[in-house]
């Protein structure tokens, strides 16, 4: 498995000393030195993790001496609806991770149905940021202790006017998360858990809080195996907040796998069931992602 090649190249890393001061001087503040895989990849908000849950770990290859970054562009489908996400992340020191996506979000005939016009889209903004605070997933093997980040995503929805009219309070507000994720090199795993303080209905494409409530603790967790240096399989499950009267929101959960031919190119592909949405029924469906980075 790659993780096991990869734990005998990380041992010899972590016994070894700091590069010399002139080595460290030669290299480039833009790099790709991390371990191939252990960034994770950029998960639907625009976040460093899988597809629906947050990790720990600060996207980007850059190590603590490089800048790393990476685009993306995130497609799903459901039985009704169509969602289109494109953004870019960059890794700083493999300490801060800055995130922006724009999301589409396509109501197909369902639009009809729900009186809004046939293909009507709901788009959304997002901006985030995330800190590394501590552990290290990669190379603290020798301790259960977690990498641990927080992060906050600042959402702004487009339809103001209509998503009130379903019963939102607001369309823009703000997601804090606190994550914790580990790698387990021998195992061929990451495991991650994060808790998400948000207000949004539907990750905020309609909107924020509602009769039913605001603010709500939710949970996300995520569980990827490397079955090879190309290929892994994973299951990732988040909960979601029930803010609006007119509809009843539901948890997500997706299986995918991830191919990931080189450090530069990542593609992932995905089974989805995103629960009942705007009246419409179970959402089940197919998502892709495809990630150009460094």
């Amino acid at each position: 498995m790659f993780f096991r090649y990869a734990s005998v190249a990380s041992a010899a890393l972590l016994t070894s000393s700091f590069p010399a001061q002139s080595a460290a001087a030669d290299e480039s503040l833009f790099g790709s030195s991390k371990l191939l895989a252990t960034p994770g990849v950029i998960q639907v908000e625009g976040a460093g993790g899988a597809g629906l849950s947050t990790w720990a770990m600060i996207s980007g290859y850059g190590s603590n001496r490089e800048i790393g970054a990476s685009a993306h562009h995130t497609y799903v489908t459901t039985d009704d609806f169509t969602l289109n996400a494109t953004g870019v992340t960059v890794g700083f020191f493999d300490r801060v991770e800055l995130s922006f996506t724009r999301q589409w979000f396509d109501t197909g005939d369902a639009g009809g149905r729900l009186g809004l016009g046939e293909g009507f889209n709901f788009n959304q903004d997002i901006v985030g940021a995330k800190v590394r605070l501590f552990g290290d997933a990669v190379y603290a093997q020798d301790t259960w202790l977690p990498q641990v980040s927080a992060g906050i995503q600042y959402k702004k929805a487009s339809e103001g006017a209509i998503v009130r009219a379903v019963g939102a309070e607001d369309d823009d507000g703000f997601d804090y998360y606190l994550t914790a994720s580990k790698i387990f090199l021998d195992k061929s795993l990451v495991v991650s858990a994060a808790a998400r303080l948000t207000e949004a209905n539907q990750f905020g494409l309609l909107g924020f809080g509602g009769p039913n409530g605001g603010h709500s603790v939710q949970f996300e967790g995520s569980a990827v195996y490397l079955l090879s240096q190309d290929f892994a399989v994973g299951f990732d499950y988040r909960t979601k907040p029930d803010n609006l009267a007119f509809a009843e929101e539901d948890d997500a959960m997706a299986a995918y796998v991830v191919w990931l031919p080189s450090k530069h190119v990542t593609v992932t592909g995905a089974l989805t069931d995103l629960g009942d949405i705007a009246l419409q029924g179970g959402q089940q469906g197919f998502y892709l992602s495809l990630q150009l980075g460094f």
